[in-house]
């Protein structure tokens, strides 16, 4: 288990730090998760499979990018 430096029932400013952290990573997923699903339904005309492709390799390295694996 993590310490952390505020007792319990309170949140000091690293606490606050480590909550908008997640908070970011989960609404960032939100929004990654929603162009993924939603991508391929959007008309760009012939452009369409290009754009799949080039919003599919976005997601991913954005999602790497974000995910640390420690």
């Amino acid at each position: 288990m993590v310490k952390t430096s505020s007792p319990s029932k309170s949140i000091d400013l690293m606490g606050m730090k480590k909550v908008g952290k997640g908070a970011l990573i989960a609404g960032g997923a939100v929004v990654l998760t929603y162009l993924a699903e939603n991508i391929g339904s959007i008309d760009f005309g012939k452009y369409t499979a290009l754009a799949v492709g080039i919003a599919s390799i976005l997601i991913n390295a954005l999602r790497k990018y974000l995910v640390s694996y420690e």
